[in-house]
């Protein structure tokens, strides 16, 4: 997953256009970027287009980013967007084990009531001081957490933390590549806010990738490239995804839906990222 491209829930016009880019996988998101009159058409569509065939068939993680637990649409964001085909769900401004775990049994109900065969697994926004000292408690909360992502802006900004200054942003992510290595998920870099610095974010990108990051968020389709550069798979890298890939196979025929690859347990955000991986490798 080297590019996650955010999408604004309520641009409908953009799904089609973002499924045919070149970023690994997509966050719609029903958080920042909707207004408030806006949330319940941008709940509806994509919660259709998940389903849809187009969504479903493509070779990119879906993730959808909800509203806080605070706010009150955090419940009905869970409840419409918890089916088949979502790989990630993304959650702003979780603090502690606790909410953590009340999210899971949110999303518990509404995999059972919206008929989701397999569990939905989760990406957890590491986004306040609180989040960052309770990290690792976070991460290792509950299976369901596959993992963790920075949000520096959320983070730096109330508290006025230069992010020009590098030292600031590695002591960040590198305690939270720490509490994601204890509890053994993955961890994705945030967004860059400039746009039209494409030397700072891929500088930014490059000390991720050198932490042991996944992937880089993007907000513009402009860092998609960049994001991809920054994360270009080694060989190594591309013959497990190759694995992966045959693994799942053999797996579809025999009817599972996780399996195990070099001894690790894979599921669908692995094999999306492993499909996309190798798409952007031909």
């Amino acid at each position: 997953m080297r590019s996650k491209l955010f999408i604004p829930g309520a641009r409908r016009d953009l799904f089609a256009k973002a499924l045919a880019g070149e970023a690994d996988a997509l966050s719609l998101d029903l958080e920042d970027s909707v207004p408030a009159e806006s949330k319940a058409d941008a709940r509806m569509a994509v919660s259709e287009f998940i389903g849809s065939e187009a969504a479903t068939s493509a070779a990119k993680a879906i993730i959808v980013r909800t509203n806080g637990p605070d706010t009150p649409w955090f419940e009905g964001d869970v409840q419409a967007v918890a089916r088949s085909g979502l790989a990630l769900l993304n959650l702003p401004k979780i603090e502690s084990a606790e909410q953590l775990l009340a999210t899971v049994q949110l999303l518990e109900r509404a995999e059972a009531a919206n008929n989701v065969p397999a569990p939905i697994r989760l990406l957890v926004n590491i986004e306040t001081p609180k989040a960052l000292a309770n990290a690792a408690v976070i991460a290792a909360a509950h299976p369901r957490v596959a993992g963790l992502q920075v949000g520096l802006g959320d983070l730096f900004e109330p508290l006025g933390i230069d992010r020009g200054d590098p030292a600031n942003v590695h002591a960040v992510l590198f305690a939270v590549r720490m509490a994601a290595a204890q509890a053994g998920v993955f961890v994705l870099d945030g967004a860059f806010p400039d746009i039209a610095d494409a030397d700072g974010f891929t500088e930014e990108a490059r000390r991720a990738r050198r932490l042991g990051y996944l992937g880089k968020s993007c907000i513009h389709p402009s860092q998609v490239a960049l994001a991809n550069a920054a994360f270009a798979a080694t060989e190594a890298e591309l013959a497990q995804a190759r694995r992966i890939v045959e693994a799942a196979q053999v797996a579809r025929r025999e009817g599972r839906g996780a399996f195990v690859v070099d001894g690790r347990m894979v599921d669908l955000p692995f094999l999306k990222s492993a499909q996309a991986l190798l798409a952007g490798n031909r």
